[in-house]
């Protein structure tokens, strides 16, 4: 057995943090420009998390679709989010803003997690970039929920979600969530509090996919200290944060 050491701190960080209106990014606990890299050698300016980089290779390469969909947006900094919503606002006006951009702090781009993909096409629109529900964009939407992206913001979600409906928007998560939230059709934001029901010292969420058995639960910081968190020794597992009061372990078995 072994004993995992939690710091507190880093449940502002990992592929599951969610981030919204009522709950910014915290820069100032986390570096998340530390693990950036470019999505592609033909957008070397577009950067995503290294591992969410490289599972959406995987879907370009399974796929074959270099040519068909093209990355819009990945990666912005606080500035550059600022910037976007201003400009929106003046060539949009607020209420279309308020739909389609995240304020600054507010937005998942500023995580490295989040990428907006595009039917390539001779007119791309940066704010609603074109990406239906048919041919091969629909052939990655289903893929990429089996290499941890989900559509962030679905049609019927947006008083969860607070974003309008947002076809281009992806967002890493890991999986095996991405599978569950398809499987339960959930938000983030649903997510986040389902997985509270599976509580460190209680019963825990299985689930179940090929060769591998999965086991996740949610550790509650102000637990940590009356109640360490001991996983099996030979087990893989891994770590997140959800932004907000806790860390949602997943063990790979």
């Amino acid at each position: 057995m072994r004993t995992l050491t939690l710091d507190c701190k880093n449940i502002y960080s990992g592929n599951l943090i969610l981030v919204n209106s009522e709950h910014p990014v915290m820069n100032q606990h986390i570096n998340y420009t530390a693990s950036l890299v470019s999505v592609n050698t033909k957008h070397p300016g577009i950067l995503l998390d290294y591992i969410a980089a490289k599972e959406l290779s995987q879907i370009t390469n399974a796929l074959d679709i270099y040519n068909n969909i093209i990355p819009v947006s990945g990666y912005r900094t606080r500035k550059e989010q600022k910037q976007i919503y201003a400009d929106s606002v003046k060539e949009n006006g607020t209420v279309f803003t308020k739909k389609y951009v995240a304020l600054p702090d507010r937005s998942e781009h500023q995580t490295g997690l989040a990428i907006d993909l595009a039917e390539n096409n001779d007119d791309i629109d940066f704010i609603r970039p074109h990406f239906p529900y048919a041919g091969i964009c629909m052939q990655f939407r289903k893929t990429a929920i089996h290499y941890g992206f989900i559509e962030r913001y679905p049609k019927g979600k947006e008083s969860i979600t607070g974003i309008a409906h947002e076809p281009w928007h992806f967002r890493y998560v890991g999986f095996p969530h991405s599978e569950i939230m398809q499987m339960k059709d959930l938000t983030l934001e649903e997510y986040i509090k389902f997985i509270k029901s599976f509580p460190y010292a209680g019963k825990h969420l299985k689930f179940f996919n090929y060769d591998n058995n999965y086991e996740i639960y949610y550790v509650n910081i102000s637990q940590l200290s009356q109640n360490p968190v001991v996983l099996p020794a030979d087990t893989t597992y891994q770590i997140s944060g959800n932004n907000m009061d806790g860390f949602i372990i997943t063990l790979r078995k």
